[in-house]
């Protein structure tokens, strides 16, 4: 199969982590090199936060809903007013801990669509699954629940982050040809649907830091990283940025 030059991305995830003085770090010493799409996903209360910064905004979560009676809930336009451009969904995280189907994230990966934001939908699978050899077959039907709602506004403005549960904040890493097999699925499943895959950005997240993301990076599929801890840290998330240059 024929290889596109993708431009690579790396999105940074604070998670319920930060605070106002982090922000005005990122904010003066992030070094995004031109040849990367550099995007930091803080709390929602900090986006607004940001000003003339070197890199794009993205949001850790949208509602579904448009407005209304949703106590708690941010919708898609009211992120776009705080400046995101991006907004995650789907991460495992949200699906564990909020019960988040795989029906419910596909609603909300097409309501941001609809209304001008770019979904990195976050996919992968727990170690049982690994263990049982079925990863192929759980990755598929997250992304399927989403391509069979979504129009092909989804091939050109969507991301995909595959992220492999076991790896999420555990110091484990998938290697770096385990990481390329599934992106590699990923897309060729993709491909199937629409040839636009073949310039779909897909992530690598799970535990990737400052000296294991050049390698990852490498991999014929994978477009670049969504950070998790080393995020948070100014120095590695410029070293993970650069790798990817």
């Amino acid at each position: 199969m024929m290889r596109f030059e993708r431009k690579k991305m790396v999105a940074g995830n604070w998670k319920m982590n930060g605070n106002a003085d982090l922000v005005k770090q990122f904010m003066l010493e992030i070094n995004a090199p031109e040849n990367v799409d550099v995007i930091v996903c803080p709390p929602f209360v900090y986006l607004a936060q940001f000003d003339s910064q070197p890199f794009a905004l993205g949001a850790q979560n949208m509602s579904e809903h448009e407005k209304g009676a949703h106590t708690g809930d941010i919708s898609a336009h009211m992120l776009k007013e705080l400046g995101a451009e991006f907004v995650i969904l789907g991460h495992s995280e949200r699906r564990q801990d909020h019960n988040e189907s795989n029906e419910l994230v596909a609603q909300k990966v097409k309501h941001a669509l609809i209304n001008g934001l770019k979904p990195i939908l976050c996919v992968g699978e727990p170690l049982d699954v690994r263990e049982n050899g079925d990863v192929f077959a759980y990755v598929q039907k997250q992304i399927d629940a989403v391509v069979s709602l979504c129009s092909e506004d989804f091939f050109d403005k969507a991301v995909i982050a595959y992220e492999p549960i076991w790896a999420i904040g555990t110091g484990k890493t998938a290697s770096p040809s385990q990481a390329q097999e599934v992106h590699q699925f990923i897309r060729q499943h993709l491909a199937k649907t629409n040839e636009k895959a073949q310039r779909l950005q897909i992530l690598y997240g799970g535990s990737v830091n400052a000296d294991n993301a050049k390698q990852l990076f490498a991999q014929d599929d994978i477009d670049g990283g969504l950070i998790g801890g080393a995020s948070l840290k100014v120095d590695d998330f410029n070293v993970i940025c650069q790798a990817a240059s």
